[in-house]
């Protein structure tokens, strides 16, 4: 997506006090929606998404705001929409990091790890337990290796293989994003 589809958290909570607020999509997990979203937003997992676009192309004709943590999943969710033809699409710059960040609220939930946290974890956890072992077992650095291999791959294509395995634990999974439900609302408010 180009820099002209990209809204600040400032000019989005001015359009939302002054009651233009636009759809807003949140395209982070179940879980990490729950923990914490901007209040009146839809969420819509960014696999949900990509699967069921035809169908929200029907009830999204005005402007739409995508959200995620940090914009990146935004930015994918965007390309995905834009791809089957819907305009006035902006993504959320810097996602509800830089919302809070600018002093805007957020809805909370149970708090729980982001996705990304989750990576770091495992992927360090990794490579400092096959760092060690390396010492006793010859070769064993060589899994840490492949780690940072995966993590320079998923900054290079914007994407995470460990990112979505973690987001399939059932502590991140949440309840289910159900699909009609999130049409329905769409359908019924103005």
């Amino acid at each position: 997506m180009n820099t002209s589809s990209v809204l600040t958290p400032t000019v989005l909570q001015r359009l939302v006090q002054e009651g233009r607020a636009p759809r807003l999509l949140d395209v982070r997990t179940p879980g990490e929606f729950r923990t914490a979203h901007i209040p009146g937003s839809y969420n819509v997992p960014l696999n949900t998404l990509r699967e069921h676009r035809a169908e929200l192309l029907t009830h999204l004709d005005e402007d739409v705001v995508l959200v995620c943590r940090s914009g990146a999943r935004a930015a994918q969710a965007g390309q995905a929409l834009a791809e089957a033809g819907l305009p006035n699409l902006r993504v959320l710059e810097g996602g509800t990091v830089a919302w809070e960040t600018a002093g805007a609220f957020l809805e909370r939930g149970p708090e729980r790890w982001d996705i990304e946290r989750q990576v770091r974890l495992v992927a360090g956890s990794v490579v400092l337990v096959t760092g060690l072992a390396g010492i006793f077992l010859p070769g064993a650095h060589l899994i840490g290796t492949a780690i940072g291999a995966g993590l320079t791959y998923a900054a290079v294509s914007n994407s995470c293989a460990m990112g979505v395995l973690l987001s399939r634990l059932p502590y991140n999974r949440g309840p289910r994003t159900d699909i009609r439900t999130v049409l329905a609302e769409l359908r019924s408010t103005p």
